[in-house]
This record gives structure tokens, C-alpha cells and sequence, in this order.
């Protein structure tokens, strides 16, 4: 049998999105359980699929508990189930992502808060050359899939030690590097959404292997690992 994505599952979604409250939940346990059920049996279909193509070393599902400590929005829960999936070995670089939510589901890839080490090399290469990563980006099934970087994680003008005059200060100001592609709910229940979404992670793997070879070696090509 094909692993999908149930209605169910969103509705319960809907339906905590409500009721966002511990004695609900409680309430509900058991079809809470259900669900996840279900859903890490896609989530396992998906990592077998990468797996094909690709090694994965960890697949961590987020937990639906929320982490209030900090923040002014004391409600217990997310209203979403995410995912994500590790690539093995300290030569692959980049990670996988999946979010699924009634409205606002989407997967994304990349190099989301790197490592101050990580992010330093990353600038260092688009300040010295950025015709490669330009050349990824451009390709017609990665523009296509998802347009260009998500633009919400920079610096204001330039970071310490770049000038913001510099020809690639739009990459270089970036802190994350990633892409991202939305899917209505009828994609995320239809029968191939688990081959649309590898699909989509394999576009992927361009910029992955440009990326691992930036983290992977200095500025004079030497290897690091």
C-alpha cells in the first residue's frame, strides 16, 4: 500500500487548532496516536526514498509539543507535524525539511542558521566567486520549483568585514541559505504526493553538491575533511 497523507490528519489539526488546550488533547489521545502513526509511516517511506539516491543519516520528527518558556503565546501545541531528514557523512551537506498544515504546507532545503565557521566560508566563496551557485540557482527546474533563496534571514547592508558595495552583497547578506515549495492540501493528499515531494528533494541536489564542496574545502580548493 502507498503511504499518503490522511485528511484525518489535518482535520485533527483543525480541530487542536481550536482547542488548543492539554485537556483536549488528553481527550483526544487517542486519535492523536492514530495519526502519528500514520504519519511515520510516510515519514519512513519518505527516507527510503531519499535513500535511493542519497544516504540519510537521521530522520527527526519535531515533537507537537511547543517550547513556551520564552514566548508571550502560551498555547501547548503546534498545529503542525514537521520533519526532517540528516544526510550521512561529513561530505554531504544540506538537510531535508517537510511541514504539513492545513493551508500552509510546504518542504524545504538548505542551510538554514550555519554555523558561524560554515557561514564565513559560505560569504568568503560568493565574494570571490559566485558564477556556480548563480548557475544552480538559475537552472529552469530549480527556478521553476522554487524561485531563489528565502530572503528573510539577512543582515540590513553588509556584515563585518564585507563591503555592501560588493557585486554578490545579495548573497552575501544572506544568513540562511535555503529554498522552499508550498503544496495545497489537495497535493498533500493525493496518492503521489510521497514521489512529488523526493522529486522536489532530488532538485535539490545540485546546490547540495556545490554547497558540501564550499564546505568541505578552503579558499584555495584545498579538501578539509
Amino acid at each position: 500500500m502507498i503511504p499518503t497523507i490522511s485528511k484525518t490528519a489535518f482535520d485533527f489539526l483543525l480541530q487542536l487548532k481550536k482547542n488548543n488546550n492539554r485537556e483536549w488533547m488528553q481527550e483526544h489521545k487517542k486519535e492523536y496516536l492514530a495519526n502519528e502513526k500514520a504519519l511515520k509511516e510516510f515519514y519512513a517511506a519518505v527516507e527510503r526514498g531519499l535513500n535511493t539516491t542519497d544516504e540519510i543519516a537521521k530522520t527527526k520528527i519535531f515533537r507537537i509539543n511547543r517550547d513556551i518558556r520564552f514566548s508571550n503565546d502560551k498555547t501547548p501545541y503546534n498545529v503542525h507535524r514537521s520533519v526532517s531528514f540528516s544526510r550521512a557523512g561529513a561530505q554531504r551537506r544540506g538537510g531535508y525539511y517537510l511541514r504539513l498544515e492545513p493551508g500552509n504546507s510546504f518542504m524545504a532545503g538548505g542551510f538554514f542558521d550555519p554555523n558561524p565557521a560554515d557561514l564565513l566560508r559560505i560569504r568568503k566563496e560568493f565574494e570571490m566567486d559566485s558564477t556556480e551557485i548563480r548557475e544552480v540557482l538559475a537552472t529552469k527546474d530549480f527556478k521553476n520549483a522554487f524561485g531563489d533563496f528565502n530572503q528573510e534571514y539577512a543582515v540590513k547592508t553588509a556584515p563585518k568585514g564585507f563591503d555592501k558595495d560588493d557585486k554578490n552583497i545579495d548573497l552575501i547578506r544572506l544568513k540562511s541559505f535555503f529554498v522552499t515549495h508550498s503544496f495545497s492540501d489537495e497535493e498533500v493528499f493525493a496518492v503521489d504526493f510521497k514521489d512529488n515531494l523526493i522529486n522536489h528533494y532530488q532538485l535539490l541536489r545540485p546546490f547540495f553538491n556545490y554547497m558540501s564542496d564550499v564546505l568541505t574545502t578552503d579558499l584555495n580548493g584545498e579538501s578539509l575533511l
